[in-house]
C-alpha cells in the first residue's frame, strides 16, 4: 500500500507544474463571417497590429509591460508566420485587422464596441492575476472574442506565456466548422 501511495505523490507532484502554467479561456463568440484563412492571409509573413488598452501590472510602467508582453506574444504566437507589432499605420489599412488586448475591463464592455472604437471603460484588477479580453478585429467588426486568465507576477512570467500559448488557437481557430460556406457547419 505505501508503494501505491508512493507512486500516485509522485504522480501528482510531477503534474503540478503544468498545472500551475495552465491559464483559463472563458466563451468564445465567432462572427458568423470569421475565417481562418483570411486571417491566414492577412497575417503570415507580415506584420500583425495589437492594440493594447489598460496594464495587466499596475505596478509597471505600461511601456515596460508591453515590451515584455509582445516577446512573450511572439514566441507564442500562432500558426502564420507573423510578427506582431503595436505601430500604429500612418493612414488606417482597409481591411484593418488588428488584435485588441483589454486587460480588466469592464464587465459591460464588449467586443463590438472594442472593435468600432470606443473608449474603453475597465475594472478594478486583481493583484498577481493578469485577466484580458481579446478581440480580432476587421475593421469595425468583431470576428472572434474570448477572456483569458492567469495569476503571474509579472509579463516576463511563463504563466504569462502560456496565457498566450493557450489563447491563439481559440482567437485564431482554424476549425472547420468556422468556415464559411463549408457545408455542414457545427454552428
Amino acid at each position: 500500500m505505501t508503494v501505491l501511495k508512493k507512486l500516485a505523490t509522485t504522480l501528482g507532484l510531477s503534474m503540478l507544474p503544468a498545472a500551475a502554467l495552465a491559464a483559463t479561456l472563458g466563451g468564445t463568440e465567432y462572427a458568423p463571417q470569421y475565417d481562418y484563412r483570411e486571417f491566414f492571409a492577412a497575417a503570415d509573413g507580415k506584420a500583425f497590429r495589437v492594440v493594447l488598452a489598460g496594464n495587466p501590472f499596475p505596478g509597471m510602467a505600461l511601456e515596460q509591460a508591453a515590451g515584455e508582453l509582445l516577446a512573450q506574444m511572439q514566441v507564442n504566437r500562432p500558426q502564420p508566420r507573423l510578427t506582431f507589432t503595436y505601430d500604429q499605420p500612418g493612414e488606417r489599412p482597409r481591411p484593418d485587422y488588428r488584435l485588441v488586448l483589454l486587460f480588466d475591463p469592464a464587465n459591460d464592455m464588449g467586443a463590438f464596441s472594442v472593435c468600432a472604437g470606443d473608449k474603453p471603460r475597465f475594472k478594478a484588477g486583481t493583484p498577481g492575476r493578469v485577466y484580458m479580453l481579446a478581440v480580432y478585429c476587421r475593421n469595425d467588426l468583431a470576428l472572434s472574442q474570448t477572456t483569458a486568465w492567469t495569476d503571474a507576477a509579472g509579463p516576463g512570467d511563463p504563466r504569462v506565456g502560456e496565457l498566450f500559448r493557450e489563447l491563439f488557437p481559440v482567437v485564431f481557430s482554424d476549425a472547420m466548422g468556422l468556415r464559411p460556406q463549408s457545408g455542414g457547419s457545427i454552428r
